[in-house]
């Protein structure tokens, strides 16, 4: 008989899920090795806007130099450049990382929408294809099927998380 020991559950992070949830969680805290970071419980690796911040105060006020700094904070010299670039133009906002890429679609516009469900309405035997191109001709924009098609679905109801 094989007795299985009741693991328990995992301790809640409320400080990782902060920063995760604001896009400032490091990904690799494990690369920063500087002194602070090791011995003191103030400094927190984890958090990617501190460790960005003492790497760049690290070579301004402590004169260390770059590829020191970069090298104990587990960044490229180009990292430290747009650190030190992003903190002298905004202040530490600027540390805050921001998402990447478009942020919606840009092709399929409230008219573009409109003219989608015009045309599902008029013309529900139009294949996808056929939409597609009819958005060419009318709008001079030439949108993929997966965007089309996930435009037409119906948007799902926001989940409550816990």
């Amino acid at each position: 008989m094989m007795v299985m020991a009741k693991q328990k559950p995992a301790r809640r992070d409320p400080k990782a899920e902060a920063l995760a949830r604001d896009g400032a969680l490091n990904p690799h805290p494990e690369a920063v090795r500087d002194t602070l970071f090791a011995g003191n419980p103030f400094f927190d690796a984890r958090d990617l806007v501190q460790v960005r911040y003492e790497m760049v105060r690290r070579h301004q006020a402590d004169r260390v130099p770059i590829s020191d700094v970069a090298s104990a904070f587990g960044v490229s010299r180009p990292t430290f450049y747009k650190a030190q670039s992003a903190l002298a133009d905004q202040g530490l906002a600027g540390l805050v990382p921001r998402q990447r890429g478009p942020k919606g679609g840009h092709k399929i516009s409230a008219e573009v929408l409109a003219y989608i469900d015009q045309l599902r309405t008029a013309r529900p035997d139009l294949t996808v294809p056929q939409r597609v191109d009819a958005i060419a001709t009318r709008f001079g924009v030439r949108v993929h099927r997966r965007s089309l098609e996930r435009a037409m679905a119906p948007k799902k109801k926001p989940r409550d998380l816990p």
